[in-house]
C-alpha cells in the first residue's frame, strides 16, 4: 500500500520541495531585508551624531581671516602712501636740481658776458683807441639834419672850451692837415685826418691850432691840437668823423664805431 501510494503522487512530493525552498528564500530574503534596513538606519543615526556645527570654532575663524585681510589691506595702504611720498620726494629733488643748473647756468653766462665785455674793453684799449677829448659834452649828432649843414651832420660834435687838447683816437699817419678843412672845404675850418691801419680814417675839425704835419706818424692818445670855432661852427667844439676814404663824404657813425671798438662816449 505503500510503496503504492508514493509510486503513483511523485507531481505532490515535488511541488512540496518547491514550496519548501521558496519558503526557505522568503524568509531569508526577509533577513537581509531586515538586517539592511536596520544597517541603513544605523548607518544615517551615526553619520548625524558625528558632525555636529560649532559655531564658536566658525565665528572665531571668520574674525582671524577678516583680521588679517584688514592688516593686508593697511599694509598695502601704507606702501602706497611710502611710494607716492617717495615719488613726490624724488619729484622735488628734481625739480629742486633743475632749478640749481638753470641758476648755475645764468650766472655763468653772466659771468661769461662781463667776461667777454672786459676781454673787448681790454682788446680795444690794446689796440689803442681813445676819445679825441677827455671831458666835452655831446651836441650835434650824426645824421642830424639843419640848416647848418648842406646835408645831414656828417659827424659827432663835442662841445669844448677853445684851447682844449684834442688827441688822436688811434695811432696812424696824418694825411690831411691844415685850414679850409685840410682840403675838404672851408666848412670844417682848421682841420686833421689820419689813416688808420684797420682802413678807417679820423677826421678832427674847428681846430683853434694844428699841432701835426702831413706824413707824421701819430700814437694813440697823442696830442694831435687844440679845439677852436673856426669854419661853419656855432660855438666852440670838436667836430669829429669816422670815414671809409680820407675825402668827405665817406663818413659813418663815429660814435657806433667807437663803442664797437670798445670806447663808450
Amino acid at each position: 500500500m505503500t510503496q503504492r501510494a508514493t509510486s503513483h503522487h511523485p507531481r505532490r512530493s515535488a511541488l512540496r520541495t518547491r514550496a519548501a525552498v521558496l519558503a526557505a528564500g522568503l524568509g531569508a530574503s526577509m533577513a537581509l531585508g531586515a538586517g539592511a534596513a536596520f544597517a541603513a538606519g544605523t548607518t544615517t543615526t551615526t553619520a548625524v551624531v558625528a558632525a555636529p556645527v560649532n559655531t564658536s570654532s566658525a565665528v572665531a575663524a571668520q574674525a582671524v581671516a577678516q583680521a588679517k585681510a584688514a592688516a593686508a589691506a593697511q599694509h598695502a595702504a601704507a606702501q602706497h602712501a611710502a611710494a607716492v611720498k617717495h615719488a613726490a620726494a624724488v619729484a622735488h629733488a628734481a625739480a629742486v636740481k633743475q632749478a640749481a643748473a638753470k641758476q648755475a647756468a645764468a650766472k655763468k653766462a653772466a659771468a661769461a658776458a662781463v667776461k667777454k665785455a672786459a676781454a673787448k674793453k681790454a682788446a680795444a684799449k690794446k689796440v689803442g683807441w681813445s676819445q679825441p677829448v677827455a671831458k666835452y659834452t655831446l651836441s650835434a649828432t650824426y645824421g642830424k639834419a639843419g640848416n647848418m649843414w648842406s646835408h645831414a651832420h656828417s659827424g659827432q660834435d663835442f662841445a669844448v672850451p677853445i684851447g682844449t687838447k684834442v688827441v688822436a683816437t688811434h695811432g696812424g699817419t696824418v694825411v690831411k692837415a691844415g685850414p679850409n678843412g685840410g682840403g675838404d672845404g672851408p666848412a670844417y675850418g682848421n682841420a686833421i685826418v689820419i689813416k688808420h691801419a684797420n682802413g678807417k680814417y679820423s677826421q678832427y675839425a674847428h681846430l683853434s691850432r694844428i699841432d701835426v704835419h702831413i706824413g707824421q706818424t701819430v700814437k694813440t692818445g697823442q696830442k694831435i691840437a687844440l679845439s677852436g670855432n673856426t669854419g661853419n661852427s656855432s660855438g666852440p667844439h670838436v667836430h669829429f668823423e669816422i670815414r671809409t676814404t680820407p675825402n668827405y663824404g665817406s663818413a659813418v657813425d663815429p660814435v657806433a664805431f667807437l663803442r664797437s671798438v670798445g670806447v663808450t662816449v
